[in-house]
């Protein structure tokens, strides 16, 4: 990750959104320079890169007007770097199934992770584990399905849902820490348990998904400012 390289990546170490990116950064070997956020100081550069949002992460192309928003991002990496790795299939309707899934992974099932930590008292946290694992129960579907028998969402190798799903592997086991259940496992979603193991060592996630530790000092701050 270069100083001046023709790509920047506003983010901060913690976010899936942010790993995300540095996913398919480091799938299409595409040199950037991170520039680290502090969420609870926003700088002026990504208040003016993402005025309506002010999140992260957001991409900055060259001279271009900035990119924020994970799925658009990878998206657009995934367009101009085509030759290189692509992770979205190239018929138009499998493309079309991958974004309805990462709409799903997005919208309904990653944001039970915050519910569950703002969520009071053990049987409302409860109820929401519930939910959690029934949404495993469809993504393992959902696997068996776009798999095919392979190793992976994309098939032989990491694609578009692998990334999606991807990039949520350390909080996934950071919540299945502090709550004492599985959110994989075994008994439910066999493939999809086979499928952490095999993807949290691919190369592209190395020194990407941060460590419990970030993530403990992260959720500290969450705790603080969103209670």
């Amino acid at each position: 990750m270069g100083k001046g390289s023709e790509i920047k990546l506003i983010g901060t170490p913690p976010s899936p959104y942010v790993n995300r990116v540095q996913i398919v950064l480091n799938l299409k070997s595409i040199d950037y320079e991170f520039v680290e956020e502090n969420l609870t100081c926003k700088s002026e550069l990504l208040l003016t890169s993402n005025p309506v949002y002010k999140k992260v992460p957001v991409l900055i192309h060259a001279n271009n007007p900035p990119i924020p928003e994970s799925l658009i991002i990878i998206e657009y990496l995934d367009e101009i770097y085509s030759d290189v790795h692509p992770i979205l299939p190239s018929d138009p309707l499998a493309r079309a199934h991958n974004r309805f899934w990462a709409n799903y992974m997005d919208t309904k099932f990653f944001p039970l992770f915050e519910e569950l930590r703002r969520t009071p008292g053990k049987e409302g946290k409860k109820a929401i584990m519930k939910q959690i694992i029934e949404g495993s129960q469809l993504l393992e579907e959902a696997f068996v399905k776009f798999s095919n028998g392979k190793p992976y969402f994309g098939g032989d190798d990491v694609g578009y849902l692998d990334v999606v799903l991807g990039c949520f592997l350390g909080w996934t086991k950071f919540v299945e820490k502090h709550n004492e259940f599985k959110i994989f496992d075994e008994a439910r979603t066999p493939k999809l348990l086979e499928w952490t193991n095999r993807i949290w060592s691919h190369e592209a996630l190395k020194d990407v998904i941060p460590e419990s530790e970030t993530l403990m000092n992260f959720y500290m701050i969450l705790m603080k400012y969103k209670p």
